[in-house]
């Protein structure tokens, strides 16, 4: 887990005319450019009032502001809370106001919520500042001009606090305590020796999911320290991805399985035009991956494509292609600086073969939910944490997962899994997506229901819904398979993956209580 000596900041002193990050637009940005106005933008913030341990908040899409934000935080001591840009006002205003955030960076792309968010936070009015026009919001270019290039003085460590989903309530904040190290001695490249990418060694990473998500911002700025430029893509379109990854020769990125379903779904001309045999290192997370897909793409890309399995509180295991091609359906075996275990309700820890919750600890250090001390100790067993998901670790120590807890369907007092279910459904050619939840039943309790989001070329109705539950009779169990078949325009899922099911699945159960 070697990385480049001291990071970004050694690179660009070394080489300030390599080029470091490719923006949506094309356009270059050397190392030096960017150390530049990450300076300008350390000093303009702290001429804005912020020390160390303060937080502010960035509204922003992939760019070069988003990057800079978040290297100005990781040597000035701050913390930077990106926030979901897809969310509204209230609850940009919420993420906000708990985190504490003394400055909040807005794009005009997202202006009528950032007013409304920084409205109701009460932020002053020398405290926002837009990227484009916002009403009532500074320019982004006040904080950097007049500012001095040079290197601030006492630099330290800062990081990134990210806001849980929120999938059970308001999001929390997830705050890890700053070390006080300066940056050159926080390695914050080292953890991608887990996955054995290895600093320089003519590596490209492109950025391919909105930089908010956790894991999106962790591997982007990790592979920037350890001397990999960036390319930027602000909206993921399937062949746009393509082409980037043929033109900059790209060896690695972050994905999700819903790019891999919709990138499968290029006509057979179109994924033929591009050379991705540059990729060395394909790494999905986020969300299941149904079998079929996966075996397609390794197909398609080769070993490339790798698994892991992790949360924004830490993780997580590794799983690389030929380890799930020998152990199909895995998410891998413990990462050397975490550990798993399963445990069932009462606390006890299971032996291999058993299903549970899966908890997982992090060597490195802790952290805790920001002013929810009653979660913190909550979702805990010792050291270890669990963010409610099901599954198994097998004998050589390989976990699977089955579901998240809150997601899984209990009819008739037997437990179902919905990560099989859409599986299946996904092998139908007219699915393009695919959700299965538990509804209301008088005698079981819940029945499956399944949500499809047609492919091109299929018109939902009574027609498709009938072919659909026949296909399901020859892929499932009985009391798995689907009793009705609705039909959505766009399933609900965020850039990453996530899929919003408790939207679905809560006018079901208006007027009824869930039995779990």
């Amino acid at each position: 887990m070697s990385q480049a000596p001291n990071g970004f900041w050694a690179q660009a002193t070394a080489d300030p005319e390599r080029v470091m990050l490719i923006a949506p637009d094309g356009e270059e940005w050397t190392a030096g450019r960017l150390h530049a106005a990450v300076n300008q933008l350390v000093h303009g913030l702290r001429a804005a009032g912020l020390e160390r341990g303060d937080a502010f908040a960035v509204v922003l899409p992939n760019g070069v502001e988003f990057f800079t934000a978040y290297l100005a935080a990781s040597q000035a001591g701050f913390y930077v809370v990106p926030v979901n840009h897809h969310l509204v006002g209230p609850e940009i205003a919420w993420i906000v106001s708990d985190s504490g955030a003394k400055v909040l960076l807005a794009h005009e792309r997202f202006a009528e919520a950032a007013i409304h968010a920084a409205d109701e936070a009460k932020l002053p009015a020398g405290q926002r500042f837009a990227v484009g026009a916002v009403e009532g919001f500074r320019p982004y270019a006040q904080l950097l001009d007049g500012q001095p290039e040079s290197v601030p003085e006492d630099r330290t460590q800062g990081w990134v606090m990210n806001y849980t989903s929120g999938t059970t309530g308001r999001p929390r904040g997830i705050r890890r305590p700053l070390s006080g190290k300066v940056p050159e001695e926080a390695h914050l490249g080292g953890f991608l020796g887990i996955f054995g990418i290895k600093p320089f060694d003519d590596n490209v990473h492109l950025v391919c999911s909105p930089l908010y998500h956790t894991a999106v911002l962790q591997f982007a700025g990790a592979s920037l320290h350890i001397g990999h430029p960036l390319v930027l893509m602000d909206k993921w379109t399937p062949e746009e991805m393509l082409r980037l990854i043929d033109t900059y020769k790209c060896t690695h990125t972050h994905m999700v399985p819903t790019q891999f379903h919709r990138l499968l779904a290029l006509p057979e001309t179109v994924k033929s035009s591009y050379d991705v045999s540059s990729m060395r290192h394909a790494i999905h997370g986020a969300a299941p991956c149904p079998d079929h897909v996966k075996r397609a793409m390794i197909e398609w890309w080769g070993t490339c494509v790798e698994e892991y399995y992790a949360a924004s509180e830490g993780g997580g295991a590794f799983a690389t292609a030929q380890d799930w091609l020998k152990k199909p359906g895995t998410v891998g075996k413990a990462w050397p600086i975490s550990e798993l275990a399963i445990f069932d309700d009462d606390g006890n820890r299971l032996p291999p073969g058993e299903l549970g919750t899966v908890y997982m600890q992090m060597k490195t250090g802790g952290f805790s939910y920001h002013k929810d001390e009653e979660k913190t100790k909550k979702n805990r067993i010792g050291d270890f944490f669990t963010v409610g998901d099901l599954g198994m670790i097998d004998e050589d120590g390989y976990l699977y997962l089955r579901d998240r807890k809150i997601d899984m369907i209990i009819s008739g007092g037997v437990n179902i899994y919905p990560a099989e279910i859409e599986s299946a459904l996904l092998t139908h050619p007219a699915v393009a997506d695919a959700a299965a939840f538990g509804i209301p039943h008088a005698d079981w309790g819940e029945e499956v229901k399944a949500v499809i989001e047609p492919a091109e070329g299929y018109t939902a109705g009574d027609a498709l819904a009938t072919e659909i539950l026949a296909h399901c009779e020859r892929q499932l169990a009985g009391y798995k398979r689907p009793k009705s078949v609705d039909f959505i325009e766009t399933m609900p899922r965020d850039p990453n993956g996530k899929l919003y099911k408790r939207r679905l699945r809560e006018p079901y159960w208006e007027g009824h209580e869930r039995p779990m």
